[in-house]
């Protein structure tokens, strides 16, 4: 069974649309694990509309999309484990392909999305390859695909979390990017499917647009918080020295993009502690 996990915060203008596309699909061996993270408006009642054997709803106080995230992963009774954003949704074959790799006890089955904003539609493009390792499935994406750490595009057997102690940083930014490699790097067999089946929706509010300077900063700073917590973790994984290479210059490439997000004294300080890491000699 596969567990899809909601996380919904003041979610009204869009949870409706996001659980019918997952219900409208023909595919039945799935449980939704909704997890309301302190709603403050109308989300509730559009998910008790919905009540069902498929959906397992949960309300918390609101600690965050991190923490909530794993409030579902230990909640979930499925082997595998996929997420799905509440204001996106998915393909009518959003499970496509699926049993096959999942009778072959693969680790992490990866598939495509389509950038939906205002004005258009715009294919998520990124390498395809059959069952490979998870370190090779890495250096096969780490330059190949931009949306490498988005969270939607993976379905990832539970044991692998649960076996490696890896989970999101709770009360930080940037928690897919700071999960995602090492949760590849970890896998025996990774798949990734031709499937466009995900719907990424792009809105003037979503978290990461938002021009809010206190926010940019905290981001900053949890990007780098989390490309130290990666290059220290991979010392103690059984890689090659061009896996870690490519580890550095993947997460290199993505701290160095926060550059141009801030200006002033916050830019002069980011740019001192990027030199600290001597992030030159891994780009």
């Amino acid at each position: 069974m596969i567990s899809i996990i909601i996380t919904a915060y003041n979610a009204e203008k869009t949870i409706e649309k996001c659980l019918n596309s997952i219900l409208d699909t023909q595919y039945n061996d799935y449980e939704i694990i909704l997890v309301n993270d302190g709603s403050i408006d109308n989300t509730e009642k559009i998910i008790e509309l919905f009540a069902s054997d498929k959906i397992k709803y949960y309300k918390k106080k609101n600690t965050g999309v991190a923490d909530s995230r794993n409030f579902g992963i230990d909640k979930a009774k499925g082997d595998y484990i996929t997420f799905v954003d509440s204001d996106d949704y998915v393909a009518s074959n959003y499970f496509e392909e699926i049993d096959k790799y999942i009778n072959e006890g693969v680790d992490i089955i990866k598939r495509k999305g389509i950038i939906v904003s205002k004005d258009k539609e715009e294919k998520i493009k990124g390498a395809t390859f059959d069952i490979t390792t998870g370190e090779d499935a890495f250096n096969k994406l780490c330059f190949t695909d931009i949306y490498l750490d988005t969270l939607w595009s993976y379905i990832i057997k539970k044991s692998l979390f649960i076996d490696n102690n890896l989970y999101f940083e709770k009360d930080r930014f940037h928690e897919d990017f700071g999960l995602i490699p090492l949760l590849i790097l970890k896998a025996n067999k990774m798949v990734s499917l031709d499937n466009y089946v995900y719907y990424y929706v792009q809105t003037d509010n979503s978290i990461m647009r938002e021009k809010n300077i206190d926010k940019t900063i905290k981001k900053a700073k949890d990007a780098l918080y989390h490309y130290d917590n990666i290059l220290e973790t991979i010392e103690s994984y059984n890689l090659s020295k061009f896996t870690k290479e490519n580890v550095r210059i993947y997460c290199t490439n993505a701290i160095l993009l926060k550059v141009n997000e801030l200006n002033g004294k916050w830019q002069n300080w980011y740019i001192k502690e990027l030199k600290k890491r001597k992030i030159y000699k891994n780009n």
